[in-house]
């Protein structure tokens, strides 16, 4: 295959750093989650759920916090539902609002998933010094183009 110089084109680019970060991340996650046949969006709506300590939260709740929209939400609440893993209501204050609470397989499966990120932390890189600070300024530039976002 010829060299056309992709790496002097993309390797500059932040959002390709970041896209092949998350995909290589994406891999280790599916690798992790496999066992309990888990997507990488629904172990995060576990995880949510599971730190909520019992407590339901809204699909609009849910979003907020995870960044996904209803449209993601919705369709993988009600697959987490068909496993039973997760009840769905309705607000008794307001019939529109949706909620989803972990049942108690799923609180189970929480517990089951405790060493998800220290196995993923066991394959990156040692220096936790340099996680930390690469966490710190990707959640501030993330946080920034959030406010800026409409700018």
């Amino acid at each position: 295959m010829p060299d056309v110089g992709a790496s002097k084109v993309l390797d500059p680019l932040l959002c390709f750093a970041v896209y092949s970060l998350e995909r290589r991340i994406g891999r280790l996650y599916a690798d992790l989650l496999a066992p309990w046949g888990l997507s990488y969006t629904q172990y995060l709506v576990i995880e949510m759920l599971g730190a909520n300590r019992g407590q339901p939260l809204t699909v609009g709740e849910l979003g907020r916090l995870l960044d996904l929209d209803s449209g993601t939400l919705s369709p993988l609440a009600k697959r987490l539902e068909g496993r039973g893993l997760v009840r769905r209501g309705r607000s008794p204050e307001d019939e529109r609002v949706v909620t989803v609470a972990l049942t108690d397989a799923g609180r189970a499966m929480h517990g089951e998933l405790e060493d998800v990120q220290r196995c993923l932390a066991e394959r990156l890189p040692p220096d936790h010094a340099a996680a930390a600070d690469l966490m710190a300024r990707l959640r501030e530039a993330n946080d920034y183009l959030a406010l800026h976002a409409d700018a």
